[in-house]
């Protein structure tokens, strides 16, 4: 096991050499995404339904669910149920959004290192320029993966959001 963990670290330790230092970047930016996805994942699994469940019983428990205040108390439980739920979202979505941008970050300075090359060594080190246009198309294709897996799962976790407000709405009666 600690042979195959070797390898594996050997391997990251490879890939994020080829794209330069940018590819740590990403990979911290990466990291922070999937720690706050999945905590809105465990969030919306294990704490979320609890919650639902003590405002459906305080709503049940009142004895006026009809008039205007016990309506206007009903949209104050959803909408801070809604506000819990979407709590870090923003963050989700922004790191979402910053990953192709520190990839791009990653491409043009592996271009200005194909450029020092040129400058310093003229056009004729094949071997320099194409280890500078692989560091700059690393941190590229690093950022939009991870924008990819982000885009992907935060909508999940959106979609997730939303049946479960719903749900709860729907356990909220207004007579």
């Amino acid at each position: 096991m600690m042979l195959f963990l070797m390898d594996v670290w050997d391997s990251v330790r490879g890939f994020m050499a080829t794209g330069g230092d940018v590819l740590w970047l990403v990979a911290a930016v990466l990291f922070l995404m999937w720690v706050l996805m999945l905590e809105r994942f465990w969030y919306l699994s294990w704490v979320a339904p609890k919650q639902h469940q003590a405002i459906i019983a305080a709503w049940e428990a009142r004895e006026e669910t009809t008039s205007w205040y016990a309506h206007r108390i009903r949209e104050a439980w959803v909408s801070q149920a809604k506000q819990d739920m979407n709590a870090r979202m923003l963050m989700i979505k922004t790191l979402v959004a910053l990953c192709p941008m520190i990839g791009l970050l990653g491409t043009v300075t592996g271009m200005i290192t194909v450029f020092d090359v040129m400058a310093v060594q003229g056009t004729s080190n094949a071997r320099m320029m194409a280890a500078g246009i692989s560091q700059a198309t690393m941190p590229t294709m690093a950022g939009m993966v991870a924008a990819l897996s982000g885009v992907f799962f935060s909508t999940r976790l959106d979609t997730k959001m939303r049946i479960s407000l719903e749900r709860l709405k729907d356990s909220l009666p207004h007579h």
